[in-house]
């Protein structure tokens, strides 16, 4: 029988980089979304949907591509974009091409309401995150951030260039 394995155990060094992540992965989420909240009564993850399909090609998505593409579950993207529906923010129709598949769109309303949200979103993202960056370290933290989302996991968006295919066609 093998002797248990020892842990890997972090250096000095990669425990300062583990808790300084840790902690922005806490909080910039937090104070983006009260910021959101506070000014244009969204959550950070309403957002993230309506500014999604706000870039795709006809400002619409598959539900599946577009849980992959906002980080969420079907389930809660589902409930998120049921609320978009009541606010007429959004409709979710079956796919033209494929019947199997339900896709979200989103509505001129929905497009005025993310459009006069961005500004506030952009300029708390630049307060936050970037006025702090030097183009370099913005450099950087694209290539560290693909590359941790790689690890974990291969064929996200992000790191196969979906992300980049949907953000051009804007």
């Amino acid at each position: 029988m093998d002797a248990p394995k020892e842990p890997r155990w972090l250096d000095d060094e990669e425990d300062q980089a583990w808790i300084a992540l840790s902690s922005m992965l806490m909080r910039l989420p937090a104070a983006l979304d009260a910021q959101l909240q506070g000014d244009a009564g969204l959550s950070l993850f309403e957002y993230q949907v309506m500014a999604a399909l706000s870039m795709a090609e006809d400002r619409s998505m598959r539900m599946s591509e577009l849980a992959a593409f906002v980080e969420g579950s079907l389930p809660r993207l589902s409930q998120v974009v049921g609320r978009l529906e009541k606010r007429d923010w959004a409709r979710r129709s079956t796919d033209p091409s494929d019947g199997r598949y339900t896709v979200a769109t989103l509505t001129d309303d929905g497009w005025d309401k993310v459009t006069t949200a961005a500004p506030g979103h952009v300029e708390a993202v630049r307060t936050y995150v970037f006025d702090s960056l030097t183009r370099a370290q913005v450099r950087q933290l694209t290539a560290v951030g693909r590359r941790i989302v790689g690890a974990i996991d291969p064929g996200h968006p992000l790191v196969t260039g979906a992300v980049d295919k949907v953000r051009r066609k804007k």
